[in-house]
């Protein structure tokens, strides 16, 4: 598996990570432990060395998995986990943002706990906390980067002006928010420019547009009642089906080069800068194998004009998340 660096902080990773929250979170059916651990281990096998996990995910189980799944390879792979909301310790419900100072510092005990590590390679706020200045967040991070308790810092779904505010405190590592094909926002509200100025990598998650870019799904796909994506309006039944286009747009593409869809959109990502780094996740050995197969895609300069000028004729039905959940990103 190549190597890429995450901006200009020296933190060097798999060119594809592997996202670990759908193993068993949000998407319905989770593996049992001996499964999730088999999974990640067989990432690792793979090549993968960037892991991405978050208190939130289960909650809390999740970030268990993956420690003891990773604790064999310490000192060989990297971990990003996220704070940031407040979770009620009986009912594990999620109870808003927080992402107070002494929050941080407890998340963080936790965490390290949690996955068995000496140093969290790489923690971000996992959404902004409009109730806390940013300059107070990053404060506390670098602290805890003093402490040797946390090595990078990063920041999940910002706006481009707190991402300038919190790299001044303490230089952030990499931004993750959504982007694949198939939600580009990344390209139109600076924050890919903002990444290239100030030296900042940046983490695509659900790259695969949570599924649907496989071509695995279509308009008669059923969700169960545990899995957000239905209450998302880009999986509405109606949605999909004029959604299908782009994914007939991209089989066609991937036929003529012999590949996958997925491996398309994951290689169209890996294309688009040298400190991109996406996190696609599975919980069937057979797609992981897939995903990490799009390194080896190499789109020319005319594929990529290609699938731009396709894509752009495309348009897409629904937004990526509801309302509410839109309003808290890109503070």
């Amino acid at each position: 598996m190549e190597k890429r660096q995450l901006g200009t902080s020296g933190l060097t990773v798999s060119a594809i990570g592997f996202g670990c929250m759908g193993l068993n979170s949000s998407y319905g059916q989770a593996l049992d432990k001996r499964e999730g651990i088999a999974m990640i281990r067989a990432a690792a096998d793979r090549g993968v060395t960037f892991f991405d996990t978050a208190e939130i995910y289960g909650p809390f189980i999740n970030e268990e998995l993956v420690g003891e799944a990773l604790a064999p390879l310490k000192g060989s792979v990297s971990i990003a986990t996220k704070f940031g909301f407040t979770i009620d310790p009986v009912t594990r419900r999620q109870n808003g943002t927080n992402s107070r100072p002494e929050q941080i510092r407890a998340v963080a005990e936790a965490s390290l706990k949690r996955l068995g590590v000496e140093a969290i390679d790489l923690f971000y706020q996992h959404r902004v906390d409009p109730a806390v200045p940013i300059e107070d967040v990053a404060g506390t991070v670098r602290d805890l980067i003093s402490q040797g308790k946390v090595k990078y810092f990063g920041l999940s779904e910002p706006g481009v002006q707190t991402i300038r505010r919190a790299h001044a405190v303490q230089p952030i590592s990499a931004i993750q928010n959504e982007y694949s094909l198939w939600t580009r926002g990344p390209e139109t509200n600076g924050i890919l420019q903002v990444c290239e100025e100030l030296g900042i990598g940046f983490v695509p998650f659900s790259p695969l547009g949570r599924g649907f870019l496989t071509g695995a799904m279509g308009k008669d796909t059923q969700f169960g009642e545990r899995d957000f994506r239905k209450n998302l309006p880009r999986f509405t039944p109606e949605a999909l089906a004029r959604n299908q286009a782009f994914v007939d747009f991209l089989k066609s593409i991937a036929a003529a080069k012999r590949v996958t869809p997925a491996q398309i959109a994951l290689s169209w990502l890996l294309a688009q800068r040298p400190w991109i780094v996406p996190i696609p996740g599975t919980t069937k050995l057979h797609r992981l194998e897939e995903n990490l197969g799009a390194v080896d895609v190499k789109l020319s300069a005319a594929d990529l004009a290609l699938i731009e000028r396709a894509a752009a004729e495309i348009p897409i039905a629904g937004e990526r998340y509801p309302a509410a959940m839109l309003a808290a990103t890109g503070r």
